[in-house]
């Protein structure tokens, strides 16, 4: 296993021993994020990705950095037996994410970060220099599924037909549709009387209350 890129991201705050942010690539498929570079007292080391433990309260499961005295849920006080420690004694309170397993490991990927660094800080020299640590996440590579995903045809939204939709009563004035005669049966006297009303009320003459009596 090869290491074949470092990205480098330097942090020029004064005063911080935190120097830079890289990640390392191996075999050109697999890459390792977040390691920091720190300065330490005898010199630059390379420090692992790593996540803060944390342990359950004892009265409401609620998760707590093992920094703290209270519960962030509950308000109750943590026992501090929860506290893990490391073998010279000291509270351990981050677990790598990912670590080498043995020296020679360890020492290759201090080696090659470190010399890489050291060209990071001259390349940033340059009035044009822009770090590359950020392009993984600006589209730097695109995963084979979606790059042959098919392209989803969106259609036209069913149209509801003629006869679905809901019945309106026809427009105008309701009092001058007309309304069908009652049924008559022949020879009877009551045809007359309707038609000769309908025809005093057709021509306006009558007058008011004609026809009452």
């Amino acid at each position: 296993m090869q290491i074949t890129e470092v990205r480098i991201k330097l942090m020029d705050e004064p005063g911080e021993r935190l120097r830079a942010f890289c990640s390392i690539t191996f075999d050109d498929c697999f890459v390792v994020r977040d390691l920091k570079i720190i300065e330490g007292t005898s010199g630059l080391f390379v420090a692992m990705p790593s996540r803060k433990l944390t342990a359950h309260c004892g009265k409401c499961g609620m998760k707590n950095h093992l920094r703290a005295h209270f519960c962030n849920q509950c308000g109750g006080r943590l026992n501090e037996s929860r506290v893990i420690k490391d073998s010279d004694g000291r509270t351990k309170l981050y677990a790598d994410i990912a670590h080498p397993i043995n020296s020679s490991c360890r020492e290759m990927i201090q080696n090659h970060v470190v010399e890489e660094y050291q060209q990071e800080l001259e390349r940033a020299k340059s009035p044009d220099y822009v770090s590359r640590y950020d392009e993984y996440d600006a589209g730097d590579f695109v995963d084979a599924d979606e790059a042959e995903a098919p392209v989803r045809r969106m259609d036209e939204a069913h149209r509801t037909s003629a006869s679905n939709k809901p019945h309106h009563p026809p427009q105008g004035d309701p009092s001058r549709i007309g309304v069908g005669r009652p049924h008559i049966g022949p020879g009877d006297s009551r045809g007359a009387y309707l038609d000769d009303s309908s025809d005093r009320r057709g021509d306006g003459t009558a007058g008011f209350g004609a026809g009452i009596f």
